[in-house]
């Protein structure tokens, strides 16, 4: 028993250091990898079940954990959904930062680079987290910064991989919103069956085209 005390001590002293020093502890590393563990199993629940199906019950069992214990990292599962929300957006994110660390930076990169992340999970996951803001005020307030922040980042990568576009930012905006709302409408066909496989080539090309059309002169 003194022996376990003691280790519990020094584990404390060493915690204690981290602190001050403003390095994590031990403890708040495991329980960012416990919060990151509930946060992937969200994701995909969603992705299999859906907004409405996806219980704390399931999402417990999809992580391995008690849900004991993932009450004790997240007070609701409406908190675990706004987290995930927060986390989605972060993935997408660094997809971009991703695509921009290439030395090929042109309009085709940027269309098929985000193409690309609509085709993973996580954009279905994110879909799911959307639709449910509609009704759903606690989430849509969750939403709203986050869909912000997206916007934000996107064009400040977007300018810097093509600093031509400075000279008309009207046609720069007009480009990126055409990239946009056209890639994730036929991401979400393609989720329901609403467009071809076949077709997907043809639109992308003629999307590149547009974007390169709108170009400064």
């Amino acid at each position: 028993m003194a022996r376990v005390s003691a280790i519990a001590a020094a584990q404390a002293g060493t915690e204690r250091v981290e602190a001050e020093r403003g390095e994590p502890t031990l403890q708040a590393v495991k329980s960012a990898k416990t919060r990151a563990r509930l946060i992937e199993a969200t994701i995909r629940c969603l992705v299999k079940h859906g907004y409405s199906k996806t219980t704390t019950p399931k999402v417990a069992l999809e992580a391995g954990l008690s849900r004991g214990a993932m009450l004790h990292h997240f007070d609701s599962g409406r908190q675990l959904m706004q987290a995930t929300l927060v986390e989605l957006n972060k993935k997408r994110l660094r997809a971009f930062r991703r695509a921009a660390e290439t030395k090929d930076h042109n309009v085709r990169t940027l269309v098929r680079a985000y193409w690309a992340q609509l085709l993973r999970p996580t954009f279905i996951a994110f879909h799911e987290l959307a639709t449910a803001a509609r009704t759903d005020k606690e989430l849509a307030e969750t939403l709203e910064p986050v869909r912000l922040e997206f916007r934000e980042r996107w064009h400040e990568l977007a300018i810097e991989l093509f600093p031509e576009w400075r000279q008309d930012i009207r046609r720069f905006d007009l480009s990126l919103a055409l990239c946009q709302n056209l890639l994730e409408g036929m991401a979400l066909n393609r989720l329901t069956n609403g467009v071809e496989e076949r077709d997907i080539e043809a639109v992308l090309v003629h999307l590149e085209q547009q974007i390169l059309d709108l170009r400064p002169t």
